[in-house]
């Protein structure tokens, strides 16, 4: 029924997490509608060309340089990195002033369920990043520990027990959120003293 045009936007937006079939649709159909086709391309265009990656994080920013303003800021402590599955944890976590560490976003978690999961995760970039963070911009780190920051989910408590062997080899200090977040809990979601009671009571593993 549709054009094909307008068929490859919708499968372009159903990619996108979260989006069904029908909020695609309406997507495409009230871009259209509002005569926002212009605004959103520059704006896409903005982003495919201005945002780039930190060499160290992996958080997303815009600037001169390949680190990101948390890991050029010499205030923060270079000794400490926190583990992030996504960028709105490590948003979550810095609005929140709990901490003034490193960081670092993972990528996603650990499916109990499927083995391709693995595949996409930044492990092997984490390691590296905690063995030698100079050879990524950092000259005057040195980790000493790391922080398992996921949420309270199947999958989140599969990637803690997951990261804690493959970083037991690196004789660094590891440790992970208390149980201040509730079971099932997002970390994305949860409120300011809810994260500030869950970091001042985390605990090694």
């Amino acid at each position: 029924m549709f054009s094909l045009s307008i068929k490859k936007v919708i499968e372009s937006f159903l990619k996108l997490p979260g989006i069904g079939q029908r909020t695609a649709k309406r997507f495409v159909f009230f871009l259209l509608k509002e005569n926002l086709l212009d605004e959103f391309l520059q704006n896409l265009q903005q982003l495919k060309e201005k945002v780039k990656f930190c060499r160290f994080c992996f958080l997303p920013f815009e600037g001169e340089g390949e680190l990101c303003p948390i890991c050029t800021n010499v205030a923060r402590d270079r000794r400490i990195v926190c583990v992030v599955e996504k960028e709105v944890d490590l948003e979550a976590v810095e609005n929140s002033k709990v901490f003034n560490g490193l960081y670092f976003i993972l990528g996603g978690t650990v499916s109990s369920f499927k083995k391709e999961s693995l595949e996409k995760l930044r492990i092997g970039e984490l390691i590296e990043r905690i063995q030698n963070p100079k050879k990524f911009g950092l000259l005057d780190a040195k980790i000493k520990e790391v922080i398992l920051a996921f949420s309270q989910t199947l999958e989140g408590e599969t990637t803690t027990l997951y990261l804690k062997e493959k970083l037991k080899p690196l004789q660094v200090k590891i440790t992970t959120l208390a149980r201040g977040l509730p079971t099932g809990g997002e970390l994305e979601y949860a409120d300011e003293e809810t994260l500030k009671a869950s970091f001042e009571r985390k605990k090694e593993i």
